[in-house]
């Protein structure tokens, strides 16, 4: 086992992945060894029905650097990544999605900028979704700018770092496809600076897409009117302590 605490914690929120699990922690894996510092795989299956538990179970048998979160059943993306950012120790927290979209590798590019922000986004440049998703993401984008004054470019891109305090100091309640526009409405709220990279972004080749079907996008709606009626409330005033005579 891994005695020392990471430098930088890898979560991937794992959901009937089983075509791409292994490819992803073997990519994960080489991208740790590549890294001046310890690091660890933060794996959280959130009830998948085929194999994609048993198979990160075996690497993680092999590697110490992985460890596997699990939920006994499907609880939500938002919740499968809250438990994993919960679970992750190290200084610096990434995560991304297992669907092998994304490179790995160009998470350099990320953290080329870690000395100065909080949080370090990705903007998938050219995004490689089909053309309901991007309309879909183009109408939220512009609804949670209006709402909320956060001028983010691709809000719910799946490839992110934050320093560890950001992680530590914000609330998450999000267990579905909103958690990513909640966390950073909740950081810029508290104060946390936020900067955008772009990163490459492939077409999906293996397993299904959820993120557009239209219980998840209701799902959002709902947590979204949640936050802005929560960080809109008055903050009620500190009731005066009376003096005992």
């Amino acid at each position: 086992m891994q005695r020392c605490m990471p430098e930088l914690s890898l979560v991937f929120p794992v959901w009937n992945e089983q075509e791409n699990v292994e490819a992803l922690l073997r990519a994960a894996l080489d991208l740790g060894n590549q890294l001046s510092g310890p690091f660890e795989i933060v794996v959280v299956d959130d009830g998948s029905s085929d194999e994609s538990r048993s198979l990160v179970a075996s690497m993680e048998r092999n590697h110490p650097e992985i460890r596997l979160v699990t939920h006994p059943s499907n609880r939500g993306y938002g919740a499968a990544l809250r438990s994993g950012l919960r679970a992750a120790r190290g200084r610096w927290v990434f995560f991304s999605d297992a669907d092998l979209q994304f490179d790995l590798n160009e998470l350099h590019r990320l953290l080329g900028h870690a000395d100065t922000f909080d949080i370090v986004a990705g903007i998938r440049s050219p995004r490689r979704d089909p053309w309901g998703r991007r309309l879909l993401a183009g109408v939220w984008g512009l609804l949670v700018r209006m709402l909320f004054d956060l001028s983010v470019r691709d809000i719910d891109c799946a490839f992110k770092l934050f320093r560890r305090e950001v992680i530590d100091a914000i609330p998450i309640a999000s267990i579905g496809a909103f958690v990513n526009t909640e966390i950073l409405v909740r950081a810029r709220h508290a104060g946390f600076r936020i900067h955008q990279v772009p990163v490459s972004h492939r077409p999906r080749q293996r397993g299904r897409q959820s993120g557009a079907h239209p219980r998840v996008v209701w799902r959002a709606a709902i947590e979204l009117a949640s936050l802005y009626r929560e960080l809109r409330a008055p903050i009620a005033p500190a009731t005066p302590t009376r003096a005992e005579p």
